[in-house]
């Protein structure tokens, strides 16, 4: 639908908060025709589409928030056939001289969508990488739960008496969870004791449930993985952690992301320009996907250390005169391009 010169099409934007969205809707030129609040149910989704479409012809909606408290009214939105696009929030300056509310906010989206400042589309979550991503979210927290809790057995050991000390040097992390799961604390011993041993005890359970629970979500994740991106762990470097996260950072519709460039914008692997006058430099991006930027550095390191190609590259750079943050930065931006190429595409 053409937007510019149709005076009877509309924009809207929403602002988008935990129990109440807050719509605007302005008209071609950006006039605001009304602000209004409706609730983050099925009922508040409907109600707001309608009293947006009753305002004219609805183009598109800018929507701030898709990816957190936005998620269900972007889907119900796209369902209805709505265009939405992703609105970033306002720059400091910006609110600064204008101010800061859900209406201003709202219309602010609006705008943005209208002038074209704001065009990134949505990540659909509805297929199988939503899959991968929550039960990464799981994952991610029982693995972090994980090393905290040996981390807590090895200090109480540590800090126990010589012959309890001595019953646990030397071991690993799983046969120290295991040993200490093992013991059988008798009250009848002294009260310090007692107490550490059924402190080392629960701790190893701990541990050894967390070990399990992640074994289980990764008998989960590995087949979505390799259902939807079989070729993508072909790429040296790429793990099923690794991959989970790149193509969590990807979406379900990939196809917005228009190139290999854009994604590597995503991934905070592009070098962004910061020249002036005569000087002509780039700086590093630090913006982006910070996991799928991760998982990019993990397919450098992991590269650096085995594939003897990035190896002899790496001496070439080195001889060059490159520190080894820069070539990381290189190899990173040529990684995401190579993962770029296997990511899922539209038919």
């Amino acid at each position: 639908m053409t937007i510019v010169g149709n005076p009877d099409a509309v924009i809207g934007g929403v602002d988008t908060h935990a129990d109440t969205h807050v719509a605007a809707v302005v008209n071609h030129v950006g006039g605001v025709l009304g602000v209004e609040s409706f609730s983050t149910t099925s009922i508040g989704y409907r109600q707001l589409v309608s009293w947006l479409r009753s305002h004219g012809e609805l183009a598109l909606v800018g929507e701030e928030g898709t990816g957190s408290y936005g998620v269900g009214v972007s889907r119900y939105l796209q369902h209805e056939g709505v265009t939405v696009v992703e609105v970033d929030r306002p720059n400091r300056q910006t609110r600064h001289r204008q101010g800061k509310s859900d209406p201003v906010d709202a219309v602010a989206a609006a705008r943005a969508a209208l002038s074209g400042t704001a065009t990134g589309s949505p990540k659909a979550r509805d297929g199988n990488v939503e899959a991968i991503r929550v039960l990464m979210i799981a994952r991610r927290s029982a693995v972090d739960t994980r090393i905290e809790t040996l981390n807590q057995l090895r200090h109480v050991v540590f800090t126990a008496t010589p012959e309890i000390r001595a019953k646990f040097t030397g071991l690993s992390a799983i046969s120290l969870a295991h040993k200490a799961s093992a013991l059988r604390p008798r009250q009848a011993d002294d009260p310090v004791r007692y107490t550490t041993h059924m402190t080392i005890r629960a701790l190893g359970h701990r541990v050894q449930y967390l070990r399990e629970e992640t074994k289980q979500l990764n008998r989960m994740l590995r087949p979505l993985i390799r259902q939807t991106a079989p070729t993508l762990l072909e790429v040296y470097g790429v793990g099923y952690d690794t991959a989970a996260k790149l193509l969590v950072a990807a979406g379900d519709n990939p196809g917005r992301i228009r190139s290999e460039g854009a994604w590597a914008h995503l991934c905070g692997a592009a070098p962004i320009p910061a020249s002036s006058g005569k000087t002509k430099r780039h700086r590093l991006n630090r913006g982006g996907n910070r996991q799928a930027n991760s998982a990019l550095y993990h397919i450098v390191i992991t590269r650096m250390r085995h594939h003897q190609p990035t190896r002899d590259y790496v001496a070439r750079r080195l001889s060059e005169g490159k520190s080894m943050g820069e070539i990381a930065r290189i190899l990173k931006r040529y990684a995401a391009r190579e993962v770029f190429k296997h990511l899922p595409r539209p038919a």
